[in-house]
């Protein structure tokens, strides 16, 4: 049997909101999987999709630039292990150069955009602050009309591209992806596999026992209507005016999306973070 730790009890009742005993159980079913235990829930209690983890293993900032036309930027995020780096000066310079480079010649390879000078100073930086620093990933992006957002923090950016437009809508709608964080452009992007796993967790909620097949296709068919709907950008209520979608804001500016990018900080990167006082306990009971 998995070794459920009281870690894993925590995230997955800070992600779904239910009870310890509930939560307990459900992991020990799936055997340790958050994910698998979140579905499980899903099925089993009818609840919404659960919070993302919260978990970020590296620290450091994003940055990014746009070009004096709107047609391209580019973003970049560079990793520090702690807070305290990610706001030194001399790292925030380093993040500056990198950025510069990135922009100038529109490289997303991070070895190719390394390789030699920024490389060099990367090292000397790392001697310097006394711990590892990393230009994790760069990302280009090119429309007739693009603009970003950066969250004050330094550790969210986002960059809409548009077909038409001013820059100011393109701002706009990168600060809506910021804060609501979209999983797709438009309803159409949305990956089969996603909508398939949607179907299979609806299906087997609890109103749906009992039912004839035919209704409980019609059932999941609105509910996957709405799960687009809530994770489409285009069909989103608008942050600055929920009465309008962003798909209705894009129209009346004569415009099309065609894209957008939301950058994260560590992002996809976890460590172990050992909880010194379970550690603790642990050895105790052993």
């Amino acid at each position: 049997m998995a070794n459920i730790s009281a870690a894993m009890v925590k995230e997955l009742r800070e992600r779904t909101g239910l009870g310890m005993m509930e939560c307990k159980k459900a992991l020990v079913e799936a055997e340790g999987d958050i994910e698998k235990a979140i579905d499980d829930l899903r099925k089993s209690s009818g609840m919404k999709a659960a919070k993302k983890a919260s978990r970020v293993a590296a620290d450091g900032v994003v940055a990014f630039k746009v070009s004096d036309d709107n047609s391209y930027a580019v973003v970049v995020e560079v990793n520090s292990e702690t807070d305290f780096v990610a706001r030194d000066d001399n790292f925030l310079g380093f993040v500056d150069k990198v950025l510069a480079k990135a922009f100038a010649d529109k490289q997303t390879d991070v070895a190719a955009l390394m390789a030699g000078d920024l490389e060099s100073a990367r090292e000397a930086l790392v001697q310097k602050i006394g711990e590892n620093i990393s230009v994790r990933r760069a990302l280009l992006v090119e429309a007739p009309v693009v603009d970003g957002y950066v969250h004050s923090n330094k550790r969210i950016v986002s960059l809409v591209a548009l077909t038409g437009g001013e820059a100011e809508l393109a701002r706009d709608i990168s600060m809506h992806v910021a804060a609501v964080n979209p999983r797709v452009a438009k309803p159409e992007d949305m990956p089969q596999e996603e909508m398939d796993r949607e179907k299979e967790i609806i299906m087997a909620q609890p109103d749906m026992d009992g039912k004839p097949q035919e209704i409980k296709e019609k059932m999941a068919g609105g509910r996957l209507k709405k799960f687009l709907s809530e994770n489409s950008l285009v069909e989103q209520p608008f942050v600055k005016n929920p009465e309008q979608t962003v798909g209705q804001l894009v129209k009346a500016a004569g415009a099309d999306l065609v894209s957008f990018v939301r950058v994260e900080v560590g992002e996809g990167i976890e460590v172990e973070k050992k909880d010194f006082a379970a550690e603790v306990a642990e050895q105790l009971k052993g």
